[in-house]
């Protein structure tokens, strides 16, 4: 966590939104490439066809769906690594907090190794490391968008906001709620990958969807305007997503009911299953974010009807740490 009241460099700023923008690429073509089972249009890496990545013909692919979308997806990826290493080197030149520099770092370290995971799925032409390569960019995009919030101007905010609304239950649910997410992410990802965990899939969004109407109005209620913007931002993620999974279902299943008969590798279940998966990582991102900003509230102290440290031992020890340690 940040210390309070400090202010990172613009530039730094900058760079991790450019990061996060950018990261939304090599995973909406990702998912793209899932839907349309792309996944092995070439049977090498890191090459392309023989080709070296750069210089593969890209646009003659044109009409090779396939081919076009799979190397699109490569250079994506290339795109963020080179901004990724752009990020740290922002973060050393301009900035001398320690964990500003380290966090960028770790960016890097987890672009690198999301794109080895890449081609290891095409060398051994595994879907179960596909779906792992899945997951993980989840988790990379989760930890760009925390970099992004931390380093912003709406953090140093929560240094001016208190709740007293919150319980420790309350808040427990806003905590658990990106875990429940994340698992209904990867059962997502095994239908995907392994056309398996079809009705735990709709099980678990049932959950999620309980789950995250209940933290949103938790944090909708706050007296905390950091708060309740993380309330509208889980409430308008969920509503997308469900949106999404609702179209997906139908486009890729069907609705006998309603005389509908699902058309595989359409283009409307081809976008409308790829726009669920980002879906998913968008909700999984606000729900970080939210229990970021109310953890930080926390250790600073501003949530007075908040006490965790029954129910969370690492709570126990933030707040011996703000206070200078246990005698």
């Amino acid at each position: 966590m940040t210390e309070t009241g400090e202010t990172i460099h613009p530039g730094v700023r900058r760079a991790a939104a450019a990061v996060c923008a950018v990261a939304l690429l090599p995973i909406t073509l990702g998912a793209v490439v899932t839907t349309l089972k792309a996944g092995m249009a070439f049977a090498d890496w890191p090459s392309s066809d023989g080709h070296n990545m750069l210089l593969y013909p890209w646009l003659q692919d044109l009409r090779n769906t396939d081919k076009f979308v799979e190397h699109g997806h490569r250079l994506a990826g290339m795109l963020i690594g080179v901004l990724s290493i752009g990020l740290v080197v922002t973060t050393f030149v301009c900035e001398r907090r320690i964990w500003v520099r380290r966090y960028s770092v770790a960016i890097l370290i987890a672009v690198i190794a999301q794109g080895l995971l890449g081609g290891a799925r095409v060398i051994q032409n595994k879907q179960t490391l596909a779906m792992l390569h899945s997951m993980t960019g989840a988790l990379f995009f989760c930890m760009c968008v925390l970099f992004m919030v931390m380093t912003s101007r709406f953090w140093n905010q929560l240094t001016t906001q208190r709740d007293t609304r919150l319980s420790a239950s309350s808040f427990s649910c806003v905590l658990l709620l990106p875990i429940a997410v994340f698992g209904q992410y990867i059962l997502g990802s095994m239908f995907r990958h392994l056309h398996t965990m079809l009705h735990e899939h709709i099980g678990g969004a049932i959950v999620v969807t309980l789950m995250g109407i209940w933290a949103a109005s938790l944090l909708l209620r706050s007296d905390a305007a950091s708060l309740r913007r993380c309330g509208w931002l889980v409430s308008s993620t969920l509503l997308f997503q469900i949106l999404l999974g609702l179209s997906a279902y139908v486009t890729r299943l069907g609705l006998p009911v309603a005389g509908y008969v699902a058309t595989s590798g359409s283009f409307s279940q081809a976008v409308m299953c790829s726009l669920h998966t980002v879906g998913g990582m968008l909700l999984l991102s606000s729900t970080v974010v939210s229990a970021a900003v109310g953890l930080q509230m926390y250790r600073l102290g501003h949530l007075p009807g908040v006490s965790l440290v029954a129910q969370l031992p690492v709570a126990g020890t933030l707040t011996q740490q703000r206070d200078g340690g246990a005698a």
